[in-house]
């Protein structure tokens, strides 16, 4: 059985990623923001939530380091969390850029540190990181200036790590989907039709591939998953 961490695993997105992947059998160490959603989420089976501020550096590497050697190796890491906020550079301010910074790499990249380094010394892992298409298209981020410039660097970051990966049975893939399906997206566009969007159960499913053994020749990968929106 595989042991897969799910960050972010209480989101519209971690929740459905994370009951497609037990569903398909695997080991799920969920983290989780409050106790409520650990709540939710202990009524699982086959599942491990703990409750982690990922923006402080040392609960990230601790929550790595206490499931190594609880479960001996951490197969794959699905990072979810993340935060979106709207601003052009006129109305960004220097804490805003890092707010959104703080959500959307440095909660990737303070558990990448120390399970990169685990998959290295395995020989084996997968990493996935969730992009977003103003990221890679400026013409997306329009008014987006702080959350595009924080997701771009995941961007970077996957491609320095598949650099030093070279070699071994270790990569970083990072999964760009468009506007998600949810409830709050519905309500906030209701002018949109939703039909156009990418459901979080179809996010799971790619996430799930790049994961599997199916999976295991993917190398430098970067998804766009954005339907018809």
């Amino acid at each position: 059985m595989k042991t897969v961490i799910i960050t972010g695993a209480g989101g519209n997105l971690g929740l459905a990623v994370t009951k497609s992947l037990l569903d398909k059998g695997y080991r799920i160490v969920a983290t989780v923001v409050n106790e409520s959603e650990k709540k939710a989420l202990s009524l699982l089976e086959h599942i491990d939530v703990q409750v982690v501020n990922l923006m402080q550096e040392e609960d990230a590497y601790a929550v790595v380091e206490t499931n190594i050697k609880k479960y001996g190796t951490l197969d794959a890491a699905l990072l979810l969390v993340g935060g979106f906020a709207a601003g052009n550079i006129a109305s960004t301010s220097g804490a805003d850029l890092h707010k959104q910074f703080s959500l959307n790499f440095e909660t990737a990249y303070f558990i990448t540190r120390p399970l990169f380094r685990h998959m290295m010394e395995k020989n084996r892992g997968n990493l996935v990181f969730i992009g977003a298409r103003p990221a890679i298209n400026p013409a997306q981020g329009h008014g987006l200036l702080a959350y595009s410039l924080s997701k771009s660097l995941l961007f970077k970051l996957a491609e320095f790590l598949n650099e030093e990966a070279k070699g071994k049975n270790v990569s970083v893939a990072v999964v760009v989907p468009s506007t998600l399906d949810t409830a709050l997206n519905r309500k906030s566009m209701s002018d949109a039709d939703p039909a156009n969007w990418v459901r979080p159960e179809q996010i799971a499913e790619i996430l799930e591939f790049i994961i599997s053994e199916k999976g295991g020749p993917l190398r430098e990968t970067v998804v766009k998953v954005y339907n018809n929106s």
